[in-house]
């Protein structure tokens, strides 16, 4: 299997497996990547998914190989609310928080996978770029639409327009990283990550996530966003709110505890 998955109690992780290839993507791991993003998504035992790349790389990109020994690999469906994208699951939106667990190389297609991703674990060796600037091929899984939404569209063009490698410490300074530990942990990190995320009240957590994704890349206006946060807060208020008010009250999370 070029995707593996596993489950961590509510937690998915899903670890894309071509090391030989830096665990660049062909049309098969692509396919295999959708197909564990479908599952996690429609569990609704899973709170959080954790992607990774297994033996040493995040991923390296799509497999310019694939590409150079057959065009077949370019049938790519072109409407992008009917289909995959050449990566497999870029064009899909979760209800559910995705962090990505990022060592080695994630670059070109990989640079836009760990895109998907809510929050970016990065180990402390790890590279991200836009490598393929230097062979001819775009950016056509999301990487010019969430690249400058995530760091502002001058950081992003300095990615962008110069194919650049971008070591760990910059990427945290950019806020493509939101956290940088040691080579060799970034997986268990990201699944202590995605637990912590789990136990706080799920239906508060997840319409206030909602809402930051549509005040970012739906709203049309202000007040669009600023209702769409009303609705989507006052539908948890009785549900969640009250009990946690009363927990509160009762002495618990005082002095900012978590």
């Amino acid at each position: 299997m070029n995707v593996i998955i596993q489950r961590h109690g509510t937690i998915l992780t899903i670890g894309i497996n071509r090391p030989e290839a830096r665990n660049a993507v062909n049309p098969e791991t692509a396919s295999q990547l959708v197909e564990a993003f479908n599952q996690f998504e429609n569990d609704p035992g899973l709170t959080a998914a954790v992607l990774h790349g297994i033996g040493g790389n995040f991923c390296a990109g799509f497999d310019l190989k694939a590409i150079a020994h057959s065009t077949s690999s370019l049938n790519i469906e072109q409407d992008v609310t009917k289909g995959p994208g050449p990566m497999g699951p870029s064009r899909m939106q979760f209800s559910k928080p995705v962090i990505a667990a990022v060592s080695g190389y994630a670059v070109a297609g990989g640079l836009e996978l760990s895109l998907l991703a809510d929050l970016r674990v990065v180990e402390k060796s790890a590279t991200f770029g836009v490598f393929c600037r230097r062979f001819g091929v775009p950016l056509i899984d999301g990487g010019t639409v969430r690249l400058p939404k995530l760091i502002g569209l001058s950081r992003a063009l300095d990615l962008i327009l110069t194919g650049r490698p971008v070591n760990s410490q910059e990427a945290y300074e950019f806020g493509l990283a939101n956290r940088v530990v040691p080579d060799g942990q970034g997986l268990q990190c990201a699944i202590e990550l995605a637990q912590n995320i789990s136990s706080f009240p799920q239906k508060c957590m997840l319409a206030d996530r909602a809402s930051a994704y549509n005040s970012t890349f739906d709203a049309s206006e202000f007040a669009d966003a600023m209702q769409y946060e009303f609705d989507t807060g006052a539908k948890v208020l009785v549900e969640e709110s009250v009990a946690g008010a009363k927990r509160f009250s009762a002495g618990e999370g005082r002095k900012g505890k978590l």
